[in-house]
């Protein structure tokens, strides 16, 4: 049995975490270094940065914040939003990310993922997707949402594993915000899918939302959320306690 990660995102906008609700109405949380050095205290196995209006504002990502959060956190920290380049692999990897999660860059220019995976190596490509239901089926979003591509998530996601991806963040923004529990059936279509770390991310509102994403999908990675963990509804070390008690193995 592989061991569950436990993983808070950090919506960065003009240097501030924000969060909203099916990626819309966004609101300040908090300072990012200093989200991310509690996250990396108190028991978060990674920690996912993402600058959310750089590909939209056409920008490249803020890296003055970036190198600050990652000097203060002791954790693996996966980085994206604007990375249209390898150039831009290698900024944001100088500035101490891990990984670099892939979107709006790599729809773009999918042959992006073969030149990063082969230059850095599979487990530093992160190929985020954000997915949302149209007339049965998924289609891919780019712009933080904004603009349906027609593109078919399940198609992009295996050519970008294909193509070199090693890991998957799947972004459902049918359920982001909304606290109603992960998109099982959108995860377990992807998950099928490929052979390579799938992490659920967009729903989470409660422990008991977790438990039921990694008994309904054993083989998911992990579980990414925000808000809860922002605003203090859900404690990572009461988290992993109680995935503990259900026989889901984490890292205590």
């Amino acid at each position: 049995m592989i061991t569950k990660r436990i993983i808070p995102c950090l919506d960065v906008r003009d240097g501030r975490v924000v969060k909203g609700v099916n990626f819309e109405g966004l609101r300040d949380v908090n300072s990012p270094v200093e989200l991310g050095k509690y996250y990396s205290d108190c028991g978060a196995d990674e920690l996912v940065f993402y600058d959310i209006t750089a590909s939209f504002e056409g920008r490249k990502l803020f890296t003055d914040i970036l190198t600050e959060v990652a000097s203060k956190i002791f954790i693996p920290l996966t980085v994206g939003g604007g990375i249209n380049t390898v150039d831009d692999f290698d900024r944001v990897l100088k500035c101490g990310a891990d990984k670099v999660s892939v979107n709006s860059g790599a729809i773009k220019n999918p042959s992006l993922i073969d030149e990063a995976a082969k230059k850095y190596g599979n487990q530093c490509v992160v190929l985020s997707v954000d997915a949302k239901r149209v007339d049965g089926s998924y289609h891919v979003f780019l712009n933080g949402g904004r603009v349906d591509t027609g593109m078919d998530a399940l198609k992009w996601v295996k050519e970008g594993v294909e193509r070199g991806a090693g890991e998957v963040v799947l972004n459902s923004i049918d359920t982001d915000g909304v606290k109603k529990g992960f998109d099982l059936e959108m995860l377990k279509a992807v998950n099928e899918l490929v052979k390579v770390p799938v992490i659920a991310s967009g729903g989470a509102g409660s422990i008991q939302d977790f438990v039921d994403l990694f008994n309904e999908i054993p083989d998911i990675s992990a579980g990414l959320a925000a808000s809860i963990f922002h605003f203090g509804e859900v404690k990572i070390d009461d988290l992993k306690k109680r995935l503990k008690e259900e026989g889901i193995l984490v890292r205590i």
